[in-house]
C-alpha cells in the first residue's frame, strides 16, 4: 500500500471518527433530553374491579435501574451505528476528491487535453474541480505555444547554418578558389554569423520578457525614448523614415532593461515595415495614475484580424513586404511579453492609410501597479 493511499484512507479515518463522534454525541444528548424526563415520571397503577375508571394508587412506571440499563444498551448499540454512518458519509464526501486525484494524475504533458468536468451538484470540491479544469487548459496553451516556439526557432536557426554550411563547402571544394574568392565567402560567413546573433539575442530578449519583472525602480520614459532615438536616427536616415517625438516626462516603475527592449523594438518595427518618405511618431504623455508610450507609423495596410497574430513569437504580415526578409518575427513577441510583465495595458490599432498606432500603459510611480 502506497502512501498516497495510506494518507487517503487516514482522511476517511479521520473524517469518519469526526462523523461518528458527532453522531454519537447527539444521540447522548437525545437519551439525557428523553431519560431525565422519564425518571421523576410516575406511572398510574389502577387498583380495583377492570371496568372502574378510578385510579386509588401511583407508583414508579420506571425504575432508576432499568433506564440507566436501557440507555447503556442504547448507547452502545450506538457506537457501531455511527461508526458505519461516518464511515458511508465520509466515503460519499471524499469520492469527487478520489476523482479529482485519479484524474489529475492522469493528466501530463502528454495527455493535457484530459479535464475533470465535474458535474453537479456545486459544491467547494466541484468549484476546485473548475479551477484545476482552468489550470490544465493553461497549461495545455502554455505547453503548445512552447513547442510551437521551439519548432519556430529551430525552423530559424537552421535556415543560416544550412547557408552556412553550405557557403564553406563550396569555398573548399573549389580547387581554382583564389584570395579574393575566399575573402568573399568568409564575408558572407560573417554575414550569415551575425545573423544567428542577432536572433539568438533576440531569443534571449523573449525569453527573459516572459520571466518577469525581477527588479521595480523608478524610471522616466521620456527618457528612455530619447535615448533609443539617438541610436536609431541614421537607420531611419537610411530608410527615408522620418522620425517625430513629442516627449513629456512620463514617471513609472519596472525593470529598465526590459523597458528600454520594449521601446527599441516599437520603434525598430515601426522604421523596418515602413515605406520610403514614410513617418514615425513616438509621444510619451502622463494621465491620472497611468503614463502612456505610444508609437504611430506609416507602412502597408494591415487586417484588423491580423494584429493580434503579429504579436506571437515568428509571426509577420508577410514573409516579404518589400523584396526583403527583415526582422525575425520577434520584436512585437517581445513588446507583448514586456508589457505583461509589468502588468501594463497594450493597444494597438492598425491606422486606414496605412502602419500601425501602438499604445502601452504603465503605471505612474506614484501607484505602482506591482506586488
Amino acid at each position: 500500500m502506497t502512501s498516497q493511499q495510506l494518507a487517503r484512507k487516514s482522511l476517511q479515518t479521520r473524517l469518519a471518527l469526526a462523523y461518528a463522534a458527532g453522531i454519537y454525541a447527539a444521540g447522548v444528548l437525545v437519551l439525557l433530553f428523553v431519560a431525565v424526563p422519564l425518571a421523576s415520571i410516575n406511572a398510574a397503577t389502577p387498583i380495583g374491579h377492570p371496568s372502574s375508571s378510578a385510579i386509588i394508587e401511583t407508583g414508579p412506571g420506571i425504575s432508576l435501574p432499568q433506564l440507566l440499563t436501557g440507555s447503556a444498551v442504547a448507547l452502545i448499540l450506538l457506537i457501531p451505528v455511527a461508526l458505519a454512518l461516518g464511515w458511508f458519509v465520509s466515503g460519499r464526501f471524499l469520492r469527487p476528491l478520489r476523482a479529482i486525484t485519479a484524474t489529475a494524475k492522469i493528466i501530463s504533458a502528454g495527455n493535457l487535453h484530459r479535464r475533470l468536468d465535474l458535474g453537479e451538484p456545486m459544491d467547494e470540491l466541484t468549484e476546485l474541480g473548475h479551477t484545476l479544469d482552468d489550470l490544465f487548459a493553461r497549461l495545455q496553451a502554455s505547453f503548445d505555444a512552447q513547442r510551437h516556439f521551439v519548432a519556430n526557432a529551430s525552423h530559424e536557426l537552421r535556415t543560416p547554418l544550412a547557408g552556412l554550411r553550405t557557403l564553406l563547402e563550396v569555398a573548399l571544394a573549389d580547387p581554382d578558389a583564389d584570395t579574393d574568392t575566399l575573402r568573399s565567402a568568409c564575408q558572407e560567413a560573417l554575414a550569415l554569423g551575425g545573423h544567428q546573433e542577432r536572433l539568438v539575442q533576440a531569443l534571449l530578449a523573449l525569453a527573459t520578457s516572459e520571466r518577469g519583472v525581477t527588479r521595480w525602480d523608478t524610471l522616466d520614459l521620456a527618457r528612455i525614448v530619447e535615448g533609443v532615438l539617438a541610436s536609431r536616427r541614421d537607420q531611419a536616415t537610411q530608410k527615408g523614415v522620418g522620425l517625430a517625438e513629442h516627449l513629456t516626462p512620463a514617471v513609472t516603475v519596472g525593470d529598465p532593461r526590459l523597458i528600454e527592449s520594449l521601446v527599441a523594438n516599437l520603434i525598430d518595427n515601426a522604421i523596418r515595415h515602413n515605406h520610403p518618405d514614410g513617418h514615425v511618431k513616438i509621444t510619451t504623455q502622463t494621465s491620472g495614475t497611468q503614463v502612456a508610450l505610444t508609437v504611430t507609423n506609416s507602412g502597408p495596410v494591415i487586417p484588423d484580424n491580423q494584429i493580434q497574430r503579429l504579436f506571437q513569437p515568428f509571426q509577420k504580415l508577410a514573409s516579404d513586404r518589400h523584396g526583403r526578409r527583415d526582422g525575425y518575427g520577434l520584436g512585437l513577441a517581445i513588446v507583448n511579453a514586456v508589457t505583461q510583465a509589468h502588468r501594463a495595458t497594450l493597444t494597438t490599432s492598425a491606422r486606414p492609410e496605412g502602419g500601425l498606432s501602438i499604445t502601452v500603459q504603465f503605471a505612474r510611480a506614484s501607484h505602482p501597479n506591482h506586488p
